[in-house]
């Protein structure tokens, strides 16, 4: 499933197989990082000298910026820290554009988080669920032709999350004022509700998003 907005295709020269396959395992060596405490110093260093050797390979030694220059949503998903096949950072929530009971559209996401996100004791940190539902959210409004940034967003916290579960979101666009673009969004594990949350996002004037972003390099 592309992971970029509708109508906007993933970076070609990135967000491929071969790169999310890469994250992947970048992910397992943060959770084996995360959670091997019988891994005596001999194998720490060895494993920190080859992941170093790797990082060298890969970045050449390039220690800030970017590193590249996004040109629309399409390039920035693969990267996200939420959504990000890419990412290494991301726990990896798959989503997809749904029917809504109640009619309409929005956005459900599904996925688990595993160690490296642990708030209380077996549970995810509530930062990491708020980070969750600003990128949901976000998302849901690009689906429904809004996109905007966040201007407020609050998270009701009903219930610890669980961490290796797999658990689902739901976002949708409530309303939109002008500018202002209201959405709401849910946290379930099976059917129990976990969190909500609401956020206000303002679409920026086209000269805020240029001074914001620069000028958006035409993907074609």
């Amino acid at each position: 499933m592309s992971e970029a907005a509708p109508g906007l295709p993933d970076s070609p020269t990135f967000a491929t197989p071969r790169r999310a396959a890469l994250a992947a395992a970048v992910r397992r060596l943060i959770d084996a990082a995360m959670t091997s405490e019988d891994a005596d110093d001999e194998t720490l260093e060895q494993v920190t000298a080859e992941a170093e050797r790797l990082a060298m390979r890969l970045g050449g030694g390039r220690t800030d910026g970017a590193g590249y220059v996004p040109r629309s949503h399409g390039d920035y998903l693969p990267r996200s820290p939420v959504v990000g096949e890419a990412s290494p950072l991301s726990p990896r929530l798959d989503w997809e554009v749904v029917e809504r009971p109640g009619g309409g559209a929005g956005v459900e996401g599904r996925g688990a988080f595993g160690a490296p996100y642990e708030g209380p004791p077996g549970f995810v940190h509530g930062g990491w669920v708020a980070c969750a539902f600003d990128e949901m959210l976000g998302i849901a409004n690009i689906a429904a032709g809004q996109p905007g940034m966040t201007a407020r967003l609050t998270v009701h916290y009903r219930r610890p999350t669980p961490l290796f579960r797999e658990l689902r979101f739901l976002a949708w666009v409530e309303r939109v004022e002008g500018r202002r673009i209201m959405t709401r969004g849910e946290l379930y594990d099976g059917d129990t509700l976990t969190a909500e949350a609401d956020g206000l996002f303002v679409r920026p004037r086209p000269e805020q998003a240029e001074e914001y972003f620069g000028r958006r390099v035409d993907a074609s």
